[in-house]
């Protein structure tokens, strides 16, 4: 297979698509500045990862989530949140919106599922919520697309 067919590695595509990169990474960058808790949203990245099966993305959020300083119980408990008691109803809410729209097939995300974001996070909060949720979504096709490795 010749090179011009080839997958892109993350280096290779953050190379040859700058602005690109520069794009994705300013949306992070944006979502940051809102002061929105830097451990929730990693934990939103994680989940979405999680659901998507992006084990480049999976990886790389996961060291950013322990740097963040969230626990490793909550960590080891992700997949399984609905049940576990490690979470608050913040945090809840903010994986159910997570599922939510990673989990979208053809529908829209329901006006239930934003009603229950809106109890627990301000409008504001709720709009970076789902731009950190689109962002990393974003991210995860790409990763699978390009087969980026872990």
């Amino acid at each position: 297979m010749s090179e011009d067919f080839a997958r892109p590695t993350y280096k290779a595509f953050t190379e040859r698509a700058p602005d690109i990169y520069a794009g994705l990474a300013a949306l992070t960058k944006g979502v940051d500045a809102t002061g929105l808790d830097k451990g929730l949203t990693e934990l939103v990245k994680v989940r979405a990862s999680q659901l998507n099966g992006c084990a480049f993305c999976l990886k790389f959020h996961l060291g950013v989530a322990r740097k963040a300083g969230v626990p490793q119980e909550k960590l080891n408990l992700l997949a399984a949140w609905e049940e576990a008691s490690a979470f608050s109803e913040r945090e809840k809410a903010a994986l159910a919106w997570t599922e939510e729209l990673t989990l979208l097939g053809t529908g829209a995300a329901s006006q239930d599922a934003w009603e229950a974001v809106l109890e627990e996070f301000s409008a504001d909060e709720a709009m970076f919520l789902t731009v950190a949720i689109a962002t990393i979504n974003a991210w995860n096709r790409i990763g699978i697309a390009f087969n980026f490795e872990a």
